[in-house]
C-alpha cells in the first residue's frame, strides 16, 4: 500500500509563504485526485486544493489565488506552495490519494504567527 510523507510545515509570520511536500512511497498515476486537506483541532477536516491526474486543479475559497497544488506523478510527488499565509491558515495540513480508497499522510503543522 502507498504510503504518504508530508514536509515542509513550520513557524511563519503573517504575509509569509511555506512550500509542503507530499512524498508517495510509490506510483500516484492510479490516483485520479491528489489533495490537500487540514484540520483545525475542534474542528472538522477541510479541503484546501485538489489535482487530477491530468492536472486540473480545485481549490477552497479562502485559499484560491494564495496556495497552488501541483504533482509529479513521475516523481510521485505533490506540493502545496502557500504565499500571503494568514494566522486562519494555522492548521495540520494532509496529504490525500484518492481512489478506490483514500489514503492519507500522518500530517504536518503550519502555524501562521507574529
Amino acid at each position: 500500500q502507498v504510503q504518504l510523507v508530508e514536509s515542509g510545515g513550520g513557524l511563519v509570520q503573517p504575509g509569509g509563504s511555506l512550500r509542503l511536500s507530499c512524498a508517495a512511497s510509490g506510483s500516484i498515476s492510479g490516483f485520479n485526485v491528489m489533495a490537500w486537506y487540514r484540520q483545525v483541532p475542534g474542528k472538522e477536516r477541510e479541503v484546501v486544493a485538489g489535482i487530477t491526474r491530468y492536472g486540473s486543479t480545485n481549490y477552497a475559497d479562502s485559499v484560491k489565488g494564495r496556495f497552488t497544488i501541483s504533482r509529479d506523478n513521475a516523481k510521485s510527488m505533490v506540493w502545496l506552495q502557500m504565499n500571503s499565509l494568514k494566522p486562519v491558515d494555522t492548521a495540520v495540513y494532509y496529504c490525500v490519494a484518492r481512489g478506490l480508497i483514500d489514503l492519507w499522510g500522518q500530517g504536518t503543522q503550519v502555524t501562521v504567527s507574529s
